[in-house]
């Protein structure tokens, strides 16, 4: 097989259910987004982050492979599959990590500024393109219905990836930047 179908080449491409669209359509602008956080959480895992940090990011590649396939099916030609679905554990389970990186962490009095350490710097590259994945797939939701899980999950992993920069700063020995008003 051909890792080029040609099947694109004319400003369209198919979703999960044979469906054809352009590929400016809003469900591909959402599930790109996630592709696109998916792969700065990638470069992530190359830095020198603690074990824990990284198997946790694994973990949040494969579920972000979950919400993309939800947000690329055609649900009124198929239904979703099984791994296409988010439940209540994977939410459970990111609270969970974000209380124990927040434990370990200073308190917050003031405004934190992109940047301190490598690792900090590209956290915040991931809570940001976490926010705009969250906005396209509000827009999604606008025509297509998404699942209310997949909106607390997107939300729940840019406080996650904040708090990951603070905590990867620290262990990088770096000091955070704080807004200067």
């Amino acid at each position: 097989m051909k890792l080029y179908t040609k099947t694109g080449d004319k400003g369209q491409t198919g979703l999960i259910g044979g469906t054809r669209v352009a590929k400016n359509d809003v469900r591909l602008d959402a599930y790109g987004t996630i592709d696109e956080l998916n792969s700065f959480v990638g470069l992530l895992t190359t830095y020198a982050i603690p074990v824990e940090d990284i198997s946790f990011l694994r973990n949040i590649q494969h579920l972000l492979f979950t919400i993309g396939s939800h947000l690329a099916t055609d649900t009124t030609k198929v239904a979703f599959h099984s791994a296409s679905v988010l439940v209540d554990a994977d939410i459970e389970s990111i609270e969970l990590e974000i209380d124990r990186i927040d434990a370990g962490l200073p308190p917050l009095n003031e405004f934190i500024l992109p940047g301190g350490s490598p690792g900090g710097a590209l956290s915040h590259v991931c809570r940001t393109v976490a926010r705009r994945a969250e906005r396209r797939i509000f827009d999604m939701n606008l025509d297509y219905s998404v699942d209310n899980h997949i909106f607390i999950y997107i939300n729940r992993l840019s406080d996650y990836f904040f708090a990951l920069s603070r905590h990867l700063t620290i262990f990088e020995n770096r000091k955070e930047i704080c807004w200067e008003k």
